[in-house]
Formats: structure tokens, sequence, C-alpha cells
């Protein structure tokens, strides 16, 4: 009998249901959940292609003390040691966990409990703080509470979709396709985007604003004056249901006060401006989404409260088809701040500086010394760490040595640290490598919780696959360790079930209304009913006991009033401007296909095709002001730090902006980090980094030499300067540049192949003169290795290279091919991969186009699949059509 799990995806804030199926021969297919409400069954080519991603290859299967493996009882004795002691010697703001949006809620909830409960401090903070926080204080200061108001489906009766710093067609497909399908079948309905590039989301786009990087505000205050001009208020709702309008409005018209000087500051048409200004004054129901863009700057906070008070000037919130809507970066991220798992708040949405709030907590959790003040937030934290002040971190389920903001000195505060646990499933990344303890984790498939998604959606994560080797999962290990501590009475749980009976018990405690989050009404359920607990928005409660779709519907809000509050802003432009010495701007974010810092998806095959190293999007004048051609290496420079990138020169951005990915680390590439060039800018009010806008400058990387190279083995390039390594489906596919080429080339090659003399068969090609050199390992008849040195790799196809890593023996023909350097009669190559979904590349969708008369999108996915499942490759299949 075929078993099928239903689970949820682990990438983005979308909450996908997935199907997980075993099939014969221990395979797992991956499929969607047609009955999820998320996503009715579509996966994003991510989600797609999750079972490659499901293998052991480089996973932490078991716990490990300075290099050395240790048991489970030795590694918590040693971590609850190391915790205690520096508790004992220098008090419990020594001590820091800094976890992540990956971590299911019980796991989270039980972290916070043992960190603001019994070790009695706030320094716990999650990374979501680098994608969140602006959202969750914008929501707070208007609000009262941290509640999205809107459901997907509101994307849907929207008139108006609004997308504000957010490239959804990329980083949330499943909810960007719900919206583009309005858009082609209803008539009338609009979509805005307001991005500084021109984005996949701007191909369905009636209106591109693309506004100078940091202006935001501006223009959402420009909206907010001109609403109040053309008498666009609710004057009922906002008289009955808002206060501080006035102050708000007079701090619009100062820095906002004409759709003229908004078009100047933000460097956009006037005519542009007016235009979205009338549609948003004309269109009853506007959801306005947002998302990094918004937040990652360091005044977020105060552009997300910018966009709310448009939406309760216009009284557009709580009812169906409008509001504002914050979609999630990370899939529990709204899980983490339910329990209060960012360090300036207490879990069930309760406030560590109210004190009747922390006596509550403090009596239902029966704990010794409750945290008394908020913790350090990220940036901080680690600050912290690296002057002294923190003596031990405890890191869960994420990769701050590539996230975290000048990254360079994050990882000096690290190398500092006296005690550095790392939970993870992961051996290798670039935060183990600090790490004193490591713990092994259970990972996706191996995980039982829950996660709430970016409508407050609660769903169930299963687990369909065994624990491997001596992975635990995380709810388990931090509470082996609270037990060891001493508070074995307070961590009794022995499954994520008894977890959530307790926090959802807590979150209607003494709770008549006041705190929007409240699931009591699931506080009682058993262990079946666990298991099977179905899809739920929060509140959850005996009156609502099937969920709340919309909040506010009432006009009540968790303020201490009652009522919404407009926030005046006076906008700020970002920290640092560009100057002579650095005279572009950084935008940093996610490609199509990758996510964080590639510990999952740059192990698929598929996923690697799209984009397989980091790419910097140069406009051509700029391109043109450094010298710099398209396709070739170069460095980006700012006062912190270098990166290196391969140019991709384009129009879809404004002239003196860049943008690199933020994926790459030292697992995948040499200097391939975009956080080793970012200030360390926060919010003042959120804490979030300012990951938006950085000053740097291009220069052309002009290498002595250049190879590519295939393995099946890991390779170790110190010879190069430049390295970059991505997944192929039985190899790994090595492009790499230098300085100086080594001496003797043909022994450089044979140690770095791995060649094993009397073993292995060596091809070798060598001219010397024009240093061409082309060599491969061919063992038991398959090829192992293959590497070539040469000016250009025009002929060498990719493709087709990784293709003979699955043939069971390598051909005469290969082999002569790989001696000329060119795939002698195999024809061009493929191309890159367009589809991630169903793995069409670009020759076969250029070829369909050319001899069966393609003429549209949907006639390429009749014929090839392209574009049909998540559809964020549509605007790329455009692109490839014939201009008509």
């Amino acid at each position: 009998m075929i078993e099928t799990t239903k689970t949820n995806c682990p990438y983005c804030g979308v909450g996908c249901g997935v199907l997980a199926k075993r099939e014969p021969g221990n395979g797992i297919a991956i499929t969607g959940n047609g009955e999820h409400p998320a996503n009715f069954g579509k996966l994003c080519s991510k989600g797609s292609a999750l079972g490659e991603t499901l293998g052991l290859e480089g996973r932490l299967l078991s716990p490990t003390i300075d290099g050395q493996r240790a048991d489970w009882e030795t590694a918590l004795a040693r971590v609850a040691a190391g915790l205690g002691d520096t508790i004992a010697q220098h008090g419990p703001d020594a001590v820091a966990f800094y976890v992540s949006g990956q971590l299911l809620t019980e796991d989270y909830y039980v972290a916070n409990k043992l960190m603001k409960g019994f070790i009695g401090s706030a320094n716990i903070d999650t990374n979501s703080r680098l994608c969140m926080a602006s959202s969750v204080a914008g929501h707070k200061r208007a609000f009262g509470a941290d509640a999205v108001p809107c459901s997907y489906e509101d994307l849907e009766e929207a008139d108006l979709v609004v997308l504000a710093g957010s490239n959804a067609a990329w980083c949330h497909p499943i909810l960007y396709q719900r919206i583009a399908a309005q858009q082609s079948t209803s008539a009338g309905k609009k979509l805005v985007v307001i991005d500084p590039r021109r984005t996949a989301s701007c191909s369905d786009a009636d209106l591109h604003l693309a506004l100078k990087p940091g202006t935001d505000a501006i223009l959402f205050n420009g909206l907010l004056a001109y609403l109040d001009s053309h008498d666009a208020i609710d004057m009922h709702f906002v008289n009955c249901h808002t206060e501080g309008l006035r102050e708000a409005l007079q701090a619009a018209k100062q820095s906002a006060a004409s759709a003229a000087e908004v078009a100047a500051l933000c460097g956009l048409s006037q005519d542009d401006v007016l235009r979205f200004f009338d549609w948003f004054t004309a269109t009853k129901k506007t959801v306005t989404v947002y998302s990094q863009g918004i937040n990652q700057s360091s005044s977020g906070t105060d552009k997300v409260n910018a966009i709310i008070n448009c939406h309760l000037f216009t009284g557009r919130i709580g009812r169906p088809g409008m509001g504002p809507f914050s979609f999630t970066g990370q899939p529990n991220a709204m899980g983490g701040r339910e329990v209060g798992g960012m360090a300036n708040q207490l879990a069930a949405h309760m406030e560590i500086e109210n004190p009747s709030h922390r006596e509550r907590v403090q009596r239902f959790w029966g704990a010794p010394g409750l945290a008394e003040k908020p913790g350090l937030k990220a940036v901080d934290l680690f600050d912290a760490i690296g002057d002294g002040r923190v003596k031990a971190v405890w890191i869960m389920a994420t990769n701050p040595a590539v996230s975290l903001p000048d990254g360079d000195r994050m990882r000096d505060a690290l190398r500092a640290c006296d005690l550095v646990i790392l939970s993870d499933c992961v051996r290798r990344t670039d935060t183990a490598a600090f790490a004193d303890i490591l713990l092994p984790a259970a990972a996706w498939g191996e995980k039982d919780g829950t996660v709430t998604n970016s409508e407050r959606r609660l769903s169930r994560q299963r687990a369909f696959l065994p624990l491997p080797g001596e992975a635990k999962p995380d709810w388990w290990i931090v509470t082996q360790v609270a037990r060891r501590m001493g508070f074995e009475d307070a961590f009794p749980f022995d499954s994520p079930a008894a977890i959530f009976r307790e926090h959802a018990t807590l979150s209607g405690f003494e709770n008549s209304g006041a705190r929007a989050f409240d699931i009591s009404s699931l506080a009682e359920i058993d262990d079946d009913a666990y298991d099977s607990l179905m899809p739920v928005q929060w509140p959850v409660t005996r009156k609502k006991p099937s969920g709340t779709p919309r909040l506010f519907t009432d006009g009540r809000f968790f303020t201490a009033s009652g009522k919404a509050q407009f926030i005046s802003i006076t906008p700020r432009l970002p920290a640092h401007g560009p100057d002579d010495e650095f005279p572009l701007v950084l935008n940093t974010g996610r490609t199509r296909d990758h996510w964080h810092t590639l510990t999952r998806t740059g192990i698929s095959p598929r996923l690697s095709q799209h984009d397989s190293e980091p790419i910097a999007d140069i406009h051509p004048k700029d391109a043109e002001k450094a010298g710099i051609q398209d396709g070739a290496l170069i460095r980006a420079t700012s006062h912190l730090g270098e990166m290196f990138a391969r140019a991709r020169i384009t129009k879809n951005l404004r002239e003196g902006d860049v943008f690199l990915p933020m994926h790459w680390n030292d697992q995948f590439a040499a200097k391939g980090r975009a956080d080793a060039l970012i200030d360390a800018v926060c919010d003042p009010v959120s804490g979030q980094p300012e990951l938006k806008h950085t000053p740097v400058r291009l220069t052309p990387y002009a290498p002595q030499w250049k190879a590519l190279a295939f393995s099946r083995q890991p390779l170790a390039l110190e010879a190069a300067t430049y390295w970059v390594r991505s997944a192929e489906v039985e190899c790994w596919r090595y492009e790499f540049a230098g300085d100086a080429l080594p001496d003797d080339p043909e022994s450089w090659a044979r140690g770095l192949l791995g060649f094993k003399d009397g073993k292995d068969e060596w091809i070798a090609y060598r001219d010397t003169t024009s240093q061409h050199y082309r060599f491969a390992v061919i063992s038991g008849g398959r090829l192992q290795a293959c590497l070539f040195v040469v000016p250009d790799f025009a002929s060498l196809s990719r493709s087709w290279l990784a293709s003979l890593f699955a043939e069971k023996e390598i051909s005469p023909a290969a082999r002569t091919s790989l001696l000329a350097g060119a795939m002698l009669g195999a024809g061009e190559d493929d191309g890159p991969m367009i589809c991630a979904c169903y793995g069409v590349r670009r020759k076969q969708i250029t070829a369909a186009i050319e001899t069966e008369g393609l003429a549209t999108v949907e006639a390429i996915g009749e014929r090839l699949q392209a574009g049909t499942s998540c559809g964020s490759c549509k605007p790329e299949l455009r692109n490839l059509l014939p201009e008509r």
C-alpha cells in the first residue's frame, strides 16, 4: 500500500499544503495538496523539487564536541553545563539564543519558555528580525497587536492590488498567480507594482512605479494627502474607530504636499503618480501587499505605517477585498511571533514591558525569574557577542554567518565567543565552522508540529520519514537541556502535541478578547485530534471554533482605546547614500529558484539551473562607465568588504542601482556573500537591518585563466580566486578563475580531480602555448571528473557534460569529445532552465516556437507544460516569443 502524508512546504510564508507519497523503492513523490486552502494543489518550483532535497548526503547525523563525535548524553550535559556555568559566573544576560522561522511552533515555544522563563533573560531573537520585524512593529503601532487583517481570498476579491516592495511572482508565486488569474479573467481589475526594479511581477502590471530606492514613505504620505484633498475619507470609520488623523495628515502634507512634489522626490513621472493616486482613490476594494522591499529598511516601520494610514483613512480594512497585507518571508515566522520568539515579546502576544503580562506568564509557567526587560535584537545581540557581553550563544536552524549584515564582523564575533552551540540538520555551513558543539536536528519530512502562514492559518507539518542517524527534533533537544539545567517540572513534554496544548492554553489564559492571538478552543485536543488538525486561521475560540478569516470586521482594535492609530510619518532616506567612492546603490534579495543560504535548494539539480552563480544586475549606462561587459566577472566593493559576481546588463533596474542575490556563501562560492558588503544599520523601532540600500562600486575582474569542471566529489579550489559550484543530477559543476595558473597544470589537475594512479584512467590534452588544457578521470568505465582550462566556454555544453555522468560507461565518442573540448555531433547546449517545475530548458522552448509556430505563453504551456504550475517562468516565456 502506498502511503501519502499531508504536510506543509518548508519554504516561504504562503504555507502551501504538500502531499508526500512513498513510492516503491523508498522514493518520495511530492505534489500539491488540492484540499489545502493556501494553494489548492499548486506548488512553486522550490516546492515541486522538495523530493530532490531529502537525501542524507551532507547531513549532520550525530552530536559533535570540538569537532569530535559524541553521544547525546555527553552533548546534552555539556550544553547544560556550559549555559549553567555562564549564568552562574556572568548572569543570565550573558547567554543568548538565536532561533529561526524554520523552527516549528512547538520548537519555538519551548526555546522561548526556557530562555525567558527559566534562564531569566530575553536574549532570544530570531532571523525573522531580518525579514518581518518592521511589519510587526507597524502592526503593533497601528492595531495594538501583531495581527495581519487579511486572507488570501482578499487578493481575488480586490479590484486593485498594489505590490509594494514585493516581487511576489518569484518570492510568493502561488499567491501571485492567484492575483494574475483575476487580472486576466475579470474586467476592470488592476495591478500596480511599486519597486525600483522591473521584476517578474511587473509582467502583468497595469502600472509600474520604479521609484527611487528608499522613498516609499514619501509616496504613501503623498497618497494620504491626495486622498484627503479628494475627500476620499470614510468619515464614519475614521471618527468611530481611529485616532491621530490630524497629526498624521499634517506630517504627510509637510513631506509630500502634491503629486508633483512626490514625483520629483521619488524619481517618477507626475502622470504615473497621479494615475496611481486616482486608482487608489476610486477603488474601494484595494489590497496593498508589501514585503521585504518595505521592511528591510532603516525606516521600514514608518513605511509600513504610511501604507496602513491610507487604508485607515479610507476604511479599507476588515472587509472582503481590502486591507494592508504583509507577505511573510518564512514558513513559520508568524508562529514564532505567536510564542514570543522575538527579544521584545512575551508568549501569546503579551508584552515583556507590561508588568501585568509578565506576572501572568510567570504564574502560568511557574517560572522562578521571568525576564523583566526586552532582550537584544539580532544585530545588537551579535554586537554583544563580539564585545564579550554575551559569552554563550545557542543558534537553532539558521545560518547567521551568511544572513546578517556586516557579515565579516559577525563572523569575528562568533569566532571570539566562549561557547557557540548550533542545532542544525546540515553538517557544513558557514556558521557550523564556528560551533563548539553541533547538535543534529531533524529536517523537513522528519519533523512534526505546526506552522502559521501569512494569513494567520495554522497547518500541520507532519513527518513522513524516519529520523536518520542520531538526529532529534528541536523541541526534544531543548526540553532535554532544560531538564538537565534543573527545570524538569516545567518541561515534561513527550510530544509536540503536549507542547501545542500548553501553547494553546496560554493563548486563552486570562484573555477576554484583549489579545489578538487566541487558539484556546484547541487547548484540550487529544493526540489524535492534533494529528488530524485541519488548517485554520486564528483566532480559534469557542465563539469562533472554525477560525477567523478576517480581523477588525467590527472596527475594534487591540489598542488601549480599542481604536486604530494613525501614525505621523516624517520620511527618512536611507542611512547611507552613494558618493564618489561608492556611486551605486546595492539592492539584495532572492532569485527565482533559490532560498536563504542554499542549504536545501543548493543541493537540488533542478533548482540550480536557472541562476547557478551570483549574478549582478547592472544598468547599461553604469556598466559602460565601469568598463563592464555582459557575462564578465565583476568585483562589488563597499566600505566593509567585497564579493565577486557575474554581470548581467539589463534595463530592468534604474540607472545607479545594482541588484545582487543574498544566497551564496562559502560552501557554494568564493567571495560570493552579499552580506559582507552590507552595513549593520537598523530601523530604530523594529531593529530590522537595511538590506536594500548599500553604496557600492563595481569594477571588472579580469582573471588570467578560467576553468570549468564537473566532479562526483566536491573539489578543493585553493588555486582559484573565484569559484562557484552548483548541483547536477550525478555530479557537481564548478566554474572558477584565478590570477595565476599553477606552474604544473597537469599535476594540479590530478590532485584537484582526485586521480588515483594505478586505479583510474587519465585523459589529457595540453597546449601550453595557448594555455588550453583538458583533463578527465575515468574509473570503472564511468566518468568521475573532468576539467577544462580554456579562455572561452562557448563550445562546451554544460548540460551535455553533466549528462555523461549518468552513463554507466562512457562511450568512445564521448571520450573523443572530452579531448576535443566540444560535444562532437551532440548538437547545441540545451541552455539554462526556464521552467524548473517541469524541467524545460530554453532550447526546447525556442525550438518549439520556431518549428511549431507557438505564439503565446499558453501555447507553450499546452505543448511543453512550461508555465503551467507556479507560473514564475511566464515572464521569461514571454521574452522568448517573437515580437509581433
